[in-house]
Protein backbone atom coordinates (compact mmCIF):
# COMPACT_ATOMS: atom_id res chain seq x y z
CA UNK A 1 0.00 0.00 0.00
CA UNK A 2 1.49 3.55 -1.03
CA UNK A 3 1.41 6.26 0.99
CA UNK A 4 -0.96 8.03 -1.29
CA UNK A 5 -3.60 4.99 -0.74
CA UNK A 6 -2.82 4.99 3.53
CA UNK A 7 -3.69 8.83 3.43
CA UNK A 8 -6.95 7.93 1.32
CA UNK A 9 -7.94 5.35 3.65
CA UNK A 10 -6.56 6.62 6.90
CA UNK A 11 -9.25 9.71 6.00
CA UNK A 12 -12.23 8.12 5.02
CA UNK A 13 -11.58 6.16 8.91
CA UNK A 14 -11.22 8.79 10.97
CA UNK A 15 -14.65 9.91 9.23
CA UNK A 16 -16.50 6.81 9.74
CA UNK A 17 -15.09 6.64 13.20
CA UNK A 18 -16.85 10.10 13.86
CA UNK A 19 -20.18 8.51 13.77
CA UNK A 20 -22.28 6.65 16.44
CA UNK A 21 -25.96 5.98 15.83
CA UNK A 22 -28.85 6.00 19.19
CA UNK A 23 -29.13 2.41 18.17
CA UNK A 24 -28.12 -0.67 16.22
CA UNK A 25 -28.80 0.76 12.81
CA UNK A 26 -25.65 1.73 11.28
CA UNK A 27 -24.60 -1.53 8.70
CA UNK A 28 -21.29 -2.54 7.53
CA UNK A 29 -20.12 -4.77 4.72
CA UNK A 30 -17.23 -6.36 3.09
CA UNK A 31 -16.94 -8.60 0.44
CA UNK A 32 -13.99 -10.49 -0.15
CA UNK A 33 -13.04 -11.41 -4.30
CA UNK A 34 -14.39 -14.14 -6.17
CA UNK A 35 -17.83 -14.00 -3.70
CA UNK A 36 -20.98 -13.37 -5.98
CA UNK A 37 -22.50 -9.57 -4.97
CA UNK A 38 -25.42 -10.31 -6.28
CA UNK A 39 -25.88 -12.82 -3.30
CA UNK A 40 -25.23 -10.16 -0.88
CA UNK A 41 -27.66 -7.88 -2.19
CA UNK A 42 -29.74 -10.34 -2.09
CA UNK A 43 -29.24 -11.05 1.85
CA UNK A 44 -29.41 -7.50 2.62
CA UNK A 45 -33.15 -7.02 1.08
CA UNK A 46 -33.59 -10.53 3.28
CA UNK A 47 -31.95 -8.03 6.35
CA UNK A 48 -35.09 -5.31 5.68
CA UNK A 49 -37.32 -7.46 5.50
CA UNK A 50 -36.46 -8.42 8.99
CA UNK A 51 -35.75 -4.82 9.95
CA UNK A 52 -40.10 -4.74 9.76
CA UNK A 53 -40.09 -6.33 13.02
CA UNK A 54 -38.02 -3.57 14.98
CA UNK A 55 -40.05 -2.13 17.16
CA UNK A 56 -38.75 1.16 17.26
CA UNK A 57 -40.87 3.15 14.53
CA UNK A 58 -37.38 5.18 14.09
CA UNK A 59 -34.81 2.79 14.44
CA UNK A 60 -36.59 0.37 12.12
CA UNK A 61 -36.96 3.46 9.35
CA UNK A 62 -33.39 4.15 9.97
CA UNK A 63 -32.17 0.34 9.45
CA UNK A 64 -34.23 -0.21 6.23
CA UNK A 65 -33.22 2.92 4.88
CA UNK A 66 -29.40 2.18 5.23
CA UNK A 67 -29.96 -1.40 3.30
CA UNK A 68 -31.89 -0.16 0.74
CA UNK A 69 -29.46 2.38 0.20
CA UNK A 70 -26.66 -0.07 0.56
CA UNK A 71 -28.30 -2.20 -1.55
CA UNK A 72 -28.61 0.44 -4.66
CA UNK A 73 -24.59 1.52 -3.99
CA UNK A 74 -23.96 -2.58 -4.60
CA UNK A 75 -25.85 -2.76 -7.88
CA UNK A 76 -23.56 -0.36 -9.34
CA UNK A 77 -20.69 -2.91 -9.18
CA UNK A 78 -21.24 -5.62 -11.65
CA UNK A 79 -18.85 -8.01 -9.84
CA UNK A 80 -16.68 -8.05 -6.56
CA UNK A 81 -13.60 -5.57 -7.00
CA UNK A 82 -10.16 -7.43 -7.55
CA UNK A 83 -9.61 -6.41 -3.37
CA UNK A 84 -13.22 -6.69 -2.63
CA UNK A 85 -15.07 -4.04 -1.25
CA UNK A 86 -16.42 -2.59 1.72
CA UNK A 87 -19.77 -0.93 2.61
CA UNK A 88 -21.29 1.59 5.19
CA UNK A 89 -24.52 2.71 5.24
CA UNK A 90 -26.44 4.74 7.77
CA UNK A 91 -28.42 7.33 9.33
CA UNK A 92 -25.56 10.04 10.68
CA UNK A 93 -27.71 13.25 11.82
CA UNK A 94 -27.08 14.11 15.34
CA UNK A 95 -30.44 15.44 15.79
CA UNK A 96 -33.10 13.55 17.31
CA UNK A 97 -35.58 12.09 14.63
CA UNK A 98 -33.66 13.72 11.46
CA UNK A 99 -32.61 11.28 8.95
CA UNK A 100 -29.12 12.00 6.70
CA UNK A 101 -28.47 8.12 5.32
CA UNK A 102 -25.75 8.18 3.73
CA UNK A 103 -23.31 5.36 1.62
CA UNK A 104 -19.43 4.79 1.08
CA UNK A 105 -17.31 2.05 -0.69
CA UNK A 106 -14.61 1.22 -1.18
CA UNK A 107 -11.95 -0.74 -2.95
CA UNK A 108 -8.99 -1.73 -0.26
CA UNK A 109 -5.89 -1.17 -2.15
CA UNK A 110 -4.89 -5.00 -0.03
CA UNK A 111 -7.36 -7.86 -0.79
CA UNK A 112 -10.14 -8.47 2.13
CA UNK A 113 -10.05 -12.15 3.74
CA UNK A 114 -13.57 -12.45 4.97
CA UNK A 115 -17.41 -11.89 3.92
CA UNK A 116 -19.25 -9.94 6.54
CA UNK A 117 -22.23 -8.10 7.48
CA UNK A 118 -22.50 -6.08 10.60
CA UNK A 119 -25.91 -3.61 12.14
CA UNK A 120 -24.36 -1.92 15.03
CA UNK A 121 -24.33 1.21 16.78
CA UNK A 122 -20.81 2.31 15.12
CA UNK A 123 -19.60 1.23 11.81
CA UNK A 124 -17.54 -2.34 11.92
CA UNK A 125 -14.05 -1.07 11.02
CA UNK A 126 -11.29 -3.47 12.79
CA UNK A 127 -10.39 -5.27 9.18
CA UNK A 128 -9.69 -1.94 7.75
CA UNK A 129 -7.80 -0.51 10.34
CA UNK A 130 -5.87 -4.10 10.07
CA UNK A 131 -5.38 -3.40 6.20
CA UNK A 132 -4.08 -0.42 7.30
CA UNK A 133 -0.87 -1.47 9.79
CA UNK A 134 2.11 -2.81 8.43
CA UNK A 135 2.55 -6.53 7.61
CA UNK A 136 5.73 -7.72 7.05
CA UNK A 137 8.85 -6.52 9.34
CA UNK A 138 12.45 -7.21 8.52
CA UNK A 139 14.83 -7.88 11.36
CA UNK A 140 18.12 -5.96 11.86
CA UNK A 141 21.34 -7.41 13.26
CA UNK A 142 23.84 -5.18 13.43
CA UNK A 143 27.34 -6.15 15.36
CA UNK A 144 31.36 -6.66 15.72
CA UNK A 145 33.14 -7.60 18.84
CA UNK A 146 32.12 -4.42 21.04
CA UNK A 147 28.92 -3.64 20.36
CA UNK A 148 24.97 -5.04 18.94
CA UNK A 149 21.96 -4.00 17.83
CA UNK A 150 18.56 -5.47 17.26
CA UNK A 151 16.07 -3.61 15.83
CA UNK A 152 12.80 -4.11 13.70
CA UNK A 153 12.15 -2.37 10.00
CA UNK A 154 8.17 -1.93 10.72
CA UNK A 155 6.69 0.08 7.53
CA UNK A 156 8.46 2.84 7.68
CA UNK A 157 9.86 3.16 11.46
CA UNK A 158 13.44 1.40 12.27
CA UNK A 159 12.00 -0.02 15.95
CA UNK A 160 15.03 -0.97 18.26
CA UNK A 161 15.04 -3.75 20.57
CA UNK A 162 18.16 -4.25 22.58
CA UNK A 163 21.67 -3.03 22.54
CA UNK A 164 24.40 -5.23 23.83
CA UNK A 165 28.37 -3.91 25.13
CA UNK A 166 30.36 -6.32 25.05
CA UNK A 167 33.17 -6.80 27.71
CA UNK A 168 35.72 -8.37 25.20
CA UNK A 169 39.07 -6.73 25.43
CA UNK A 170 40.91 -5.04 22.29
CA UNK A 171 43.98 -6.22 20.66
CA UNK A 172 45.99 -5.36 22.83
CA UNK A 173 46.78 -7.52 26.07
CA UNK A 174 47.26 -7.18 29.54
CA UNK A 175 51.36 -7.28 30.52
CA UNK A 176 52.58 -10.23 31.31
CA UNK A 177 49.97 -12.16 29.70
CA UNK A 178 51.00 -14.72 26.68
CA UNK A 179 50.12 -13.95 23.33
CA UNK A 180 48.23 -16.76 22.79
CA UNK A 181 46.62 -16.96 26.55
CA UNK A 182 45.22 -13.35 25.55
CA UNK A 183 44.29 -14.57 22.32
CA UNK A 184 42.06 -17.62 23.72
CA UNK A 185 40.76 -15.72 26.48
CA UNK A 186 39.46 -12.92 23.60
CA UNK A 187 37.95 -15.41 21.48
CA UNK A 188 36.18 -17.08 24.25
CA UNK A 189 34.85 -13.97 25.59
CA UNK A 190 33.60 -12.92 22.33
CA UNK A 191 31.89 -16.33 22.03
CA UNK A 192 29.87 -15.86 24.85
CA UNK A 193 28.74 -12.24 23.45
CA UNK A 194 27.71 -13.90 20.08
CA UNK A 195 25.97 -16.43 22.12
CA UNK A 196 24.28 -13.54 24.57
CA UNK A 197 22.67 -12.19 20.85
CA UNK A 198 22.23 -15.13 19.92
CA UNK A 199 19.98 -16.17 22.25
CA UNK A 200 18.41 -12.32 22.32
CA UNK A 201 17.61 -12.65 18.20
CA UNK A 202 15.91 -16.43 18.80
CA UNK A 203 13.85 -14.80 21.91
CA UNK A 204 12.36 -11.95 19.94
CA UNK A 205 11.96 -12.76 16.62
CA UNK A 206 10.78 -16.95 17.11
CA UNK A 207 7.15 -16.26 17.29
CA UNK A 208 7.02 -12.76 15.01
CA UNK A 209 4.60 -14.14 12.14
CA UNK A 210 4.90 -11.08 10.06
CA UNK A 211 8.78 -11.30 10.16
CA UNK A 212 9.79 -11.22 6.22
CA UNK A 213 13.58 -11.50 6.47
CA UNK A 214 16.56 -10.65 8.84
CA UNK A 215 19.51 -8.83 7.66
CA UNK A 216 23.22 -9.09 9.00
CA UNK A 217 25.26 -6.32 8.81
CA UNK A 218 28.81 -5.17 10.63
CA UNK A 219 32.48 -4.00 9.63
CA UNK A 220 34.64 -6.95 8.69
CA UNK A 221 34.23 -10.89 8.75
CA UNK A 222 32.63 -10.55 12.75
CA UNK A 223 28.94 -11.29 10.76
CA UNK A 224 30.22 -13.79 8.89
CA UNK A 225 32.04 -15.57 12.22
CA UNK A 226 28.59 -14.94 14.25
CA UNK A 227 26.18 -16.51 11.15
CA UNK A 228 28.33 -19.67 10.93
CA UNK A 229 28.51 -20.06 14.67
CA UNK A 230 26.03 -22.09 16.72
CA UNK A 231 24.66 -18.81 18.23
CA UNK A 232 21.14 -18.66 16.25
CA UNK A 233 18.60 -21.33 15.78
CA UNK A 234 18.27 -22.94 12.46
CA UNK A 235 14.95 -21.14 12.02
CA UNK A 236 16.75 -18.01 12.43
CA UNK A 237 19.20 -18.86 9.85
CA UNK A 238 16.90 -19.74 7.56
CA UNK A 239 15.32 -16.23 7.60
CA UNK A 240 18.52 -14.11 6.81
CA UNK A 241 18.44 -12.86 3.42
CA UNK A 242 21.48 -11.20 3.36
CA UNK A 243 24.96 -9.62 5.00
CA UNK A 244 25.99 -6.47 4.43
CA UNK A 245 29.11 -4.93 4.68
CA UNK A 246 29.16 -1.44 6.76
CA UNK A 247 31.08 0.91 8.46
CA UNK A 248 29.48 1.56 11.75
CA UNK A 249 27.49 -0.26 14.61
CA UNK A 250 24.90 0.98 17.23
CA UNK A 251 22.26 3.73 16.04
CA UNK A 252 24.53 4.95 13.01
CA UNK A 253 25.35 1.49 11.96
CA UNK A 254 21.76 0.35 11.88
CA UNK A 255 20.64 3.67 9.54
CA UNK A 256 23.12 2.55 7.05
CA UNK A 257 22.56 -1.33 7.22
CA UNK A 258 19.10 0.23 5.73
CA UNK A 259 20.31 2.33 3.44
CA UNK A 260 22.78 -0.12 2.25
CA UNK A 261 20.07 -2.93 1.56
CA UNK A 262 18.36 -0.43 -0.71
CA UNK A 263 17.84 -3.09 -3.56
CA UNK A 264 16.49 -6.10 -1.08
CA UNK A 265 14.34 -3.28 0.58
CA UNK A 266 13.34 -1.69 -2.94
CA UNK A 267 9.51 -2.41 -2.84
CA UNK A 268 9.21 -1.24 0.86
CA UNK A 269 8.17 2.53 0.72
CA UNK A 270 10.59 3.72 3.17
CA UNK A 271 13.47 3.00 0.34
CA UNK A 272 10.65 4.71 -1.68
CA UNK A 273 10.31 7.55 0.95
CA UNK A 274 14.86 8.19 1.70
CA UNK A 275 15.02 7.96 -2.26
CA UNK A 276 12.78 10.89 -2.72
CA UNK A 277 13.97 12.85 -0.09
CA UNK A 278 17.52 12.05 -1.01
CA UNK A 279 16.49 13.69 -4.65
CA UNK A 280 14.86 16.77 -3.37
CA UNK A 281 18.42 17.19 -0.77
CA UNK A 282 20.37 16.94 -4.01
CA UNK A 283 18.51 19.32 -6.19
CA UNK A 284 18.60 21.77 -3.52
CA UNK A 285 22.34 21.62 -3.12
CA UNK A 286 22.71 21.63 -7.17
CA UNK A 287 20.03 23.64 -8.74
CA UNK A 288 18.41 24.94 -5.50
CA UNK A 289 16.47 26.36 -8.14
CA UNK A 290 14.56 23.21 -9.21
CA UNK A 291 12.80 22.98 -5.47
CA UNK A 292 11.05 24.59 -2.96
CA UNK A 293 9.85 24.03 0.48
CA UNK A 294 7.09 25.40 3.22
CA UNK A 295 3.77 25.82 2.88
CA UNK A 296 2.59 28.94 0.71
CA UNK A 297 6.51 28.77 -1.49
CA UNK A 298 5.13 25.25 -2.16
CA UNK A 299 1.54 26.36 -2.92
CA UNK A 300 2.90 29.26 -5.28
CA UNK A 301 4.72 26.35 -7.01
CA UNK A 302 1.25 24.70 -7.35
CA UNK A 303 -0.47 27.29 -8.87
CA UNK A 304 2.05 28.33 -11.59
CA UNK A 305 1.87 24.46 -12.10
CA UNK A 306 5.84 24.10 -11.94
CA UNK A 307 5.26 20.92 -8.95
CA UNK A 308 6.62 17.78 -10.65
CA UNK A 309 6.72 15.83 -7.31
CA UNK A 310 5.20 16.68 -4.09
CA UNK A 311 6.85 15.72 -0.61
CA UNK A 312 3.77 16.06 2.39
CA UNK A 313 4.53 15.07 5.52
CA UNK A 314 2.25 12.94 7.90
CA UNK A 315 2.06 15.55 10.51
CA UNK A 316 -0.03 18.40 8.52
CA UNK A 317 -3.63 18.43 9.11
CA UNK A 318 -5.64 16.35 6.65
CA UNK A 319 -7.61 19.10 4.96
CA UNK A 320 -4.36 20.79 3.79
CA UNK A 321 -2.68 17.46 2.80
CA UNK A 322 -6.06 17.21 0.23
CA UNK A 323 -5.60 20.84 -0.81
CA UNK A 324 -2.20 20.21 -1.72
CA UNK A 325 -2.55 17.02 -3.22
CA UNK A 326 -5.59 17.69 -5.59
CA UNK A 327 -3.32 20.74 -7.28
CA UNK A 328 -0.48 18.46 -7.94
CA UNK A 329 -2.78 16.11 -9.74
CA UNK A 330 -4.36 19.20 -11.49
CA UNK A 331 -1.31 20.00 -13.23
CA UNK A 332 -0.24 16.21 -13.62
CA UNK A 333 2.04 16.29 -10.92
CA UNK A 334 2.62 13.33 -8.32
CA UNK A 335 3.03 13.54 -4.56
CA UNK A 336 4.00 11.18 -1.61
CA UNK A 337 3.10 11.37 2.17
CA UNK A 338 6.37 10.88 4.44
CA UNK A 339 6.17 9.50 7.47
CA UNK A 340 7.21 11.77 10.65
CA UNK A 341 8.97 8.38 12.13
CA UNK A 342 12.18 8.49 10.07
CA UNK A 343 15.20 10.63 9.51
CA UNK A 344 14.14 11.93 6.21
CA UNK A 345 10.62 12.57 7.80
CA UNK A 346 11.50 14.65 10.36
CA UNK A 347 14.25 16.58 7.94
CA UNK A 348 10.88 17.71 6.13
CA UNK A 349 8.90 18.58 9.06
CA UNK A 350 12.27 20.90 9.96
CA UNK A 351 11.72 22.67 6.63
CA UNK A 352 8.27 23.95 6.96
CA UNK A 353 6.17 19.96 6.35
CA UNK A 354 6.37 20.14 2.88
CA UNK A 355 8.53 20.03 0.12
CA UNK A 356 8.67 20.09 -4.04
CA UNK A 357 10.70 18.91 -6.82
CA UNK A 358 10.54 21.60 -10.05
CA UNK A 359 9.67 21.21 -13.62
CA UNK A 360 10.86 24.38 -13.67
CA UNK A 361 12.11 27.51 -12.09
CA UNK A 362 9.99 30.21 -10.32
CA UNK A 363 10.18 33.42 -9.70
Amino acid sequence: MDSKSKFRLRKLLKELSSYRARHTELVSVYIPFGYDIVKVQQQLSQEAGTARNIKSASTRKNVQDALEKMIRQLRLYKRTPENGLAAFSGNISGEEGASDVQVWSIEPPVPIANRLYRCGQTFFLEPLFALSKPKEAYGLIVLDRSEADIALLKGKAIVPVVHYHSLVPGKTRAGGQSAQRFARIRENMAKDFFRKVGDAVNKEFANMKELKGIIVGGPGPVKELFIDGNYLSNAMKDKIIATVDIGYTGEHGVEELVNRSEDLLAKEEIMAEKQAINKFMTKLATHPDHVTYGIQRVKNALEAGAVDLLLISEEINDTVIEELAEKAEAFGGDWMMISKDTKEGQLLINMGQVGAILRFPIE
